[in-house]
């Protein structure tokens, strides 16, 4: 990328609007490069990136252009050449206007980066466009004969006082980066924040108004048009503050892409001012005239610079967004290719159990009739061996038919409506009440309030059952077998469905293995089911936009929560 060149002003001499600005560019590293005061990655802005090479080579052209044009009008200077009424009411509106410009960009950064430097500067920017309309004000014969606010002795302090008070705003930005990270203050705390620089800067124009206004009886600066002695003095003290502003920041390392181009200001600035106010002897010679020209041309410049800027950074969020929306797309794609693999996987899945029933149901058949009948001849253990043959072929048939039934909530339509949890445990354990009342004492259930959801009453069903009977089978051989039914809303608006109970519990690192198709922690012989409640149950409440959570201790009980988001539809 191209460096960026400093917007300048051009100085004033014998009190008239004056030389080089104060102004930057907006710079972007096309390579992203993340440094400065602030190291701040997600941003490319002028005071969080490191100028490369090229920046530092442009910066250096453009105080060598600056020193080349001071030298050559130097001998020049003091050239009169007659007024012209309208330059100076064009060249003041037009800084002005490139001020408040870089003002309005410096808050943008501060309102991204939160750093009390930027604010500082922008705040500098804004003192530079008031002293601009104070001097036109105060210029004679621009509005007035004498001036609006007491006449040439005003405007040459006015001068003066602008070109000292901007460096010193400067000093405050230098003393402040890199003292602070990028903050997380609110909108509000913001907006308090750029209330008072602009209160605080208003109130210093103000006095810097007041001041101009009242000193010139006691040191006056010009005798008519022309320069008085004292001015000497005070210019030579205002190139001194630009100068002692400049090996500040210099100092005050890293160096930012926003310091190049300040330090470059305060070259130029300094090399125009003494050829527009040290030099030159009156109002509108050479080194007047010139010191404005080239101010105004480069300010100009920066606002091109700037502007253009801005264009490839909008140009870089074109391509960023475009960039987005194809990756969005492309998710979008492999989301839809992953929806259809997944319903492919599922009627493969359903398909195959229906085909392998019928097989498996053929040979637990044909070894039951084989078992009842007599005078077969028979080795040792033929009846174990049948026997093992039909459980098998049992145990088979019921896996496969826990399969179609998993398959099926995979293609099953979701017919939401309000489901009332109290009647749906109810009849829940209506489905349940052989198996509760099985062991050697009946379980107890505890039952509190529950509410009306929203959701598929036959799937909602199907889960809550799954986990009222792994509650009931697990906690069945208590002495007092216990189970618990409780809710609760969240803060965020979901439900929580708690099913507890005092049975044989479990390690809690086993709770995420639970919830696999065909994963048990016991064997059939100690508790019997297939291990895919718990699956059904986690993929009802997936499609119905919850979870499941499980808890629970060994030998204390286990705990599992239905999580339905967003669900509620009214008290139960």
């Amino acid at each position: 990328m191209s460096a960026q060149p400093a917007q300048t002003r051009p100085a004033q001499a014998n009190g008239t609007q004056a030389g080089p600005g104060h102004g930057e560019a907006y710079a972007f590293d096309a390579r992203g490069a993340d440094a400065g005061y602030v190291a701040s990655s997600r941003s490319a802005f002028l005071s969080t990136l490191t100028p490369d090479q090229n920046q530092w080579r442009a910066a250096l052209a453009v105080v060598l252009l600056s020193l080349v044009l001071f030298a050559a009008m130097v001998p020049f200077a003091r050239v009169p050449l007659p007024p012209l009424p309208g330059f100076l009411p064009i060249y003041q509106s037009a800084l002005v206007v490139v001020d408040l410009i870089t003002m309005t960009l410096l808050l943008g950064q501060y309102a991204i980066l939160k750093s009390r430097a930027l604010l500082v500067l922008a705040c500098a920017y804004l003192f530079g466009a008031l002293m601009a309309v104070a001097h036109a004000l105060s210029f004679p014969g621009l509005f007035a004969p004498a001036g609006l606010l007491g006449g040439g002795q005003t405007t040459a302090w006015l001068y003066f006082l602008w070109h000292a008070g901007f460096p010193l705003f400067v000093v405050g930005y230098a003393l402040l980066k890199g003292r602070e990270p990028p903050g997380t203050a609110s909108r509000d705390t913001f907006k308090a924040h750029v209330a008072s620089g602009i209160g605080l800067t208003l109130a210093i124009a103000a006095l810097a108004v007041g001041v101009a206004h009242s000193i010139p009886r006691a040191l006056p600066l010009m005798v008519g048009n022309a320069d008085a002695q004292a001015k000497v003095v005070v210019a030579a003290a205002t190139w001194l503050i630009g100068m002692g502003t400049l090996a500040l920041l210099w100092r005050r390392r890293p160096h930012s892409v926003i310091d190049l181009w300040l330090m470059v200001v305060l070259c130029v600035w300094a090399a125009d001012t003494a050829l527009a106010a040290v030099f030159n002897n009156a109002r509108y010679d050479v080194g007047w005239y010139a010191g404005r020209v080239y101010g105004l041309l480069a300010s100009t410049f920066v606002l091109a610079v700037l502007l253009l800027e801005n264009s490839m950074l909008y140009a870089r969020l074109v391509e960023a967004n475009e960039a987005q929306r194809r990756r969005a797309a492309e998710l979008q794609r492999l989301s839809t290719d992953l929806e259809a693999a997944n319903r492919d996987l599922d009627a493969f899945a359903g398909g195959l159990a229906h085909d392998l029933q019928q097989p498996i149901t053929t040979i637990g058949a044909f070894a039951q009739v084989m078992q009842r009948q007599g005078g077969l001849p028979a080795s040792a253990g033929q009846d174990s061996h049948l026997q093992r043959i039909i459980n098998a072929a049992g145990a088979a048939h019921r896996m496969i038919r826990s399969l179609l039934e998993f398959a099926r909530l995979g293609q099953k339509q979701i017919e939401p409506a309000p489901v009332d949890l109290n009647l749906l445990v109810r009849e829940a354990r209506n489905n349940l009440a052989a198996d509760a009342d099985a062991g050697t004492t009946p379980v107890r259930w505890t039952v509190g309030p529950l509410p009306v959801v929203h959701g598929d009453p036959s799937l909602l069903l199907l889960a809550v059952v799954n986990v009222l009977s792994n509650a009931v089978k697990y906690s069945r051989a208590c002495e007092q077998p216990h189970v618990h039914v409780d809710g609760l809303w969240d803060a965020a608006g979901d439900y929580r469905l708690r099913i507890s109970d005092n049975g044989i519990g479990f390690e809690t690192a086993q709770a995420a293995s639970l919830f696999r198709p065909f994963q048990r922690l016991h064997t059939t012989d100690t508790f019997e089911g297939t291990g895919m409640g718990l699956a059904n149950v986690r993929r009802i409440m997936e499609r119905h936009g919850g979870r499941v959570l499980a808890d629970a201790a060994p030998g204390k009980g286990a705990s599992f929560t239905l999580v339905f988001a967003r669900a509620r539809a009214g008290p139960g």
